[in-house]
């Protein structure tokens, strides 16, 4: 049971009141008819409250599909954003407005529209974590999981520009042999993981599979066994026959592994600097007295310019529609 002290006001004085958490927010949930959706790299706690968790393709198919009235989003706030993008007269909910991410933060939408007009006839294909202005700009959106399957169905002759992630960007390259113009924009935590110690750990773990996700850097990469999305990444570990795993990729999905997998070992991959570098910090700003605090005072609520709402949902659909193959 999870429990907190968490404040009150009676009259003009401050009371603080004990609740269980879990239970409180599952009311909440009734009687807001709301749903709770979930990344894998959130606090296990929220995890385990959550009605739904997934990578970025799978939260947005629920998003698109729920028939809750608001939706609390326990993520970053491009993931927030897609939701309202995707639900735009329903109330969409984030714990904390502060939980960003690095990635959307190194793609600013006024440099990108230059770095677009610089390359005319471009087909703009834009992963998923980014801005709301970056999607209206774009015309196909892509996630970790479909990547690849949707640059393959764009004709050969059509040049393509791959944002923000310069290192998904040249996955996809490798996986399809285009020659796409990348921007350069990367993930503060995926960028983290060491290459060096990454070797050594397999040394002092030789029986260790090591699996990636195709954010890190290509030098990471090479020592992966298997490449892919949260998802598919969790869903490798319950196929192979392997008994320990070095996980490079952020660690809040080794929650998940080990609730699917409890015999096997999930060992995180090492940042290059002894910290806790390979944790995103906006990820973790999200906590369950904010999940709570957010449902029961139905703020901080996310909200769109409806011109860029409706620019950037035709991408999103495209790609839902060029996915449905691919699992959630």
């Amino acid at each position: 049971m999870f429990t907190a002290a968490l404040p009150t006001t009676n009259s003009s004085t401050l009371n603080w009141v004990p609740l269980d958490l879990f239970d409180a927010i599952r009311d909440l949930k009734r009687e807001l008819n709301a749903v709770i959706l979930a990344h894998y790299y959130q606090d296990p706690d929220i995890q385990d409250i959550a009605d739904y968790i997934g990578d970025s393709l799978g939260l947005s198919r629920q998003a698109a599909e729920t028939n809750a009235d608001i939706i609390v989003f326990a993520g970053v706030h491009f993931m927030a954003e897609t939701a309202k993008i995707l639900n735009p007269d329903k109330l969409v909910l984030l714990p904390d407005l502060e939980a960003g991410c690095s990635l959307a933060d190194s793609c600013p939408p006024d440099e990108f529209a230059k770095f677009k007009a610089a390359y005319p006839g471009h087909l703009v294909i834009s992963y998923i974590n980014c801005t709301a202005e970056i999607k209206a700009m774009s015309d196909i959106i892509c996630t970790s999981s479909n990547a690849v399957q949707i640059v393959n169905q764009i004709p050969k002759d059509q040049p393509i520009i791959f944002a923000p992630d310069r290192n998904l960007g040249k996955y996809v390259i490798e996986q399809t042999g285009r020659d796409m113009v990348l921007w350069q924009g990367s993930c503060m935590v995926h960028e983290t993981f060491s290459e060096k110690k990454m070797v050594q750990l397999k040394m002092q773990h030789p029986t260790a599979e090591a699996i990636a996700h195709p954010e890190c850097e290509p030098a990471v990469l090479r020592h992966a066994s298997y490449v892919g999305s949260t998802t598919a990444l969790l869903k490798y570990v319950q196929q192979s026959a392997s008994r320990e795993f070095i996980v490079a990729t952020e660690p809040g999905i080794i929650h998940q592994m080990q609730k699917v997998e409890p015999q096997k070992r999930f060992i995180p991959a090492p940042p290059i600097n002894n910290c806790a570098c390979n944790e995103c910090p906006h990820m973790r700003l999200n906590t369950l007295e904010k999940l709570y605090l957010c449902m029961k005072n139905r703020t901080p609520e996310i909200t769109l310019p409806p011109a860029t709402q409706a620019a950037a949902l035709k991408p999103i659909q495209r790609m839902l529609a060029m996915s449905r193959t691919v699992g959630s």
